[in-house]
């Protein structure tokens, strides 16, 4: 299983906004319909997020978000990863609701507090486009992305409470130590998966040298005992996947991270970023994990342990 490679695709995330690109899935059919065909394309894993059907608003309603995942699990065989990031705007409840209700095989879980800042995205909207974009995008230049420890013990508890594998985002290294606390309190005792994402304004750069000491960090602080992934942002999506799957890791790709599939050339799907994908782990020699491959490896419960 050593060369199998995962690949997970982040169908929308809350960063990028319709008036973007006429690609970005919005409503809870077009979310399912590209999460669906990115399993097809390869994607052993979806990361889901809400949007409200009408405003395109980042929402942790949990029937919206139960019609989604449900959809693609009739669907397809992928894993679902619903978000517990939602909109860094919201609350610790708010974020967290969606895992007792739903009961999801992964979920995220961000692992420390830090500035996630999109406010330069601003300068892609349109004067016609909604309020509460130019508010959400701009307001993030004054906020604290709040993961407290205090916020990070509930989502594990209720995670592991519910038998969900946290998949912890990390978006620079002391968020690792954070793990290895968790770890070594007796908090934290199921399997460590961990998403190292890079080229967040706020966050770690998206450069080989720091995805390398990212990977030592955690090799120090956790031992070998932990699975890794890499999403980048932007332009730095690619490059950084063909350094992790030659580094021997995992993949996260998707329309969340980069609305773009070459310089100057809007992706025009989910499914056309992981074809990129799982034609670079090919050349590099690495299969690609089916969805119960990846369950395997990450030791999910399987699709028929949810509850939607």
């Amino acid at each position: 299983m050593s060369k199998k490679a995962i690949i997970t695709a982040a169908i929308v995330g809350t960063a990028h906004m319709a008036s973007m690109s006429p690609y970005l899935p919005i409503t809870p059919e077009e979310i399912i319909r590209q999460a669906v065909d990115a399993c097809a394309a390869g994607a052993a894993s979806v990361h889901i997020h809400g949007r409200d059907r009408v405003t395109g608003e980042p929402t942790a309603d949990v029937g919206l978000l139960r019609e989604v995942a449900g959809g693609i699990k009739e669907r397809c065989d992928a894993i679902v990863c619903i978000t517990t990031g939602g909109s860094q705007m919201m609350t610790v409840k708010e974020r967290l609701s969606a895992v007792p209700a739903l009961k999801p095989e992964l979920a995220s879980c961000n692992a420390g507090s830090m500035n996630f800042v999109l406010a330069d995205l601003v300068s892609h909207l349109k004067p016609e486009d909604p309020e509460w974009e130019y508010q959400y995008l701009g307001g993030t230049y004054d906020n604290v992305f709040a993961n407290t420890y205090c916020g990070i013990e509930t989502y594990i508890r209720t995670m592991q409470d519910n038998n969900t594998i946290p998949e912890f985002e990390v978006y620079d290294a002391g968020m690792i130590n954070n793990i290895a606390y968790f770890r070594q309190k007796g908090i934290l005792t199921c399997p460590v998966y961990i998403q190292f994402v890079l080229g967040i304004q706020g966050g770690i750069p998206a450069t080989v040298d720091n995805l390398v000491f990212l990977r030592a960090t955690a090799e120090r602080l956790l031992g070998d005992d932990f699975t890794w992934s890499v999403a980048a942002a932007g332009k730095h999506q690619m490059p950084m996947a063909a350094a992790a799957l030659a580094m021997g890791g995992n993949v996260r790709v998707g329309l969340e991270d980069n609305l773009y599939i070459l310089p100057h050339r809007l992706a025009e799907s989910n499914a056309q970023q992981v074809r990129a994908a799982v034609s670079i782990a090919k050349t590099l020699g690495r299969d690609i994990a089916t969805p119960d491959e990846a369950r395997r490896i990450l030791h999910l419960k399987g699709k028929d342990q949810v509850n939607y």
